[in-house]
Order: structure tokens, then sequence, then C-alpha cells
């Protein structure tokens, strides 16, 4: 099963993600701008773009 997943060790945790604008279905959430973002893997299409914007590397394919 095709899925992304967040690498929180990666994710700087201080600034509200920007990633979460592009994300075309909606599927990124953060709770506050100390917190790592999370995907709703039923709304996620896996298109990858949350992979090719983070400049942390902290979106990862699997």
């Amino acid at each position: 099963m095709n899925s992304i997943r967040i690498e929180a060790s990666k994710c700087p945790k201080n600034h509200y993600c920007p990633v979460i604008k592009i994300c075309p279905s909606g599927a990124i959430s953060q709770k506050n701008p100390f917190s790592a973002p999370e995907i709703d893997q039923e709304k996620c299409t896996f298109c990858g773009k949350c992979t090719k914007y983070c400049g942390y590397e902290a979106f990862l394919k699997l």
C-alpha cells in the first residue's frame, strides 16, 4: 500500500508547516506550530507534492 509519512525528527517544529497549503487534497494538518504535521491517509492521494516541497525532507513516500 502506498503512503506518505512524516519523519518527525527531521521537522524543525518551530513554525506552521508551509506544506499544508500545497496539499491538493487537504490531507495535511498540524495541531500547533510546535508539533510535526500529520497526514490523514484516507484523504491523501499520494501525489508526492509534499515530499518535493519540504526542504527538510520530513515527508517520506513509502
